[in-house]
């Protein structure tokens, strides 16, 4: 066996250990808890339990789609934030066309975002409210 294969060889062999104690690790959990874990059942036990606080109504509310459309929203601004980060870590590498590239890239995001704001994806208020908010206006 040459040095490379041995390497190779002991590599794999590590990452496989690894694996094993991983998985034995959780099945180790899981079956701890089910045997220590309490098995009473009843009306109390499925209800939410919140800082001590009864729970009033119930816990399956519905959301707005506003409130996903500026969650999903956040999250793809947030993705590009990391683009951005990446890039700044690298930006001497680049030079002036990682510049101009990281321009480009910031002013299609900012016109997304007037875009967003101008059709209305980021104003939470009602219909009824907004238009006697735009009646007041002079």
């Amino acid at each position: 066996m040459s040095a490379d294969t041995v390497t190779i060889m002991s590599h794999n062999w590590a990452f496989a250990a690894f694996l094993l104690g991983a998985c034995g690790l959780v099945a180790f959990m899981l079956g701890v808890s089910s045997l220590l874990g309490g098995k009473a059942w009843g009306r109390s036990k499925n209800e939410p339990f919140e800082s001590g606080m009864l729970p009033t109504g119930s816990a399956r509310l519905r959301l707005s789609v506003k409130f996903y459309l500026v969650a999903m929203l956040f999250v793809i601004f947030d993705v590009e934030a990391l683009f951005l980060f990446a890039w700044a870590t690298a930006v001497r590498e680049s030079g002036w066309v990682g510049l101009i590239g990281a321009g480009v890239f910031i002013v299609i995001l900012f016109a997304g975002l007037i875009y967003e704001a101008s059709v209305g994806a980021l104003d939470w208020a009602p219909a009824a409210r907004r238009k006697r908010r735009m009646r007041l206006k002079p």
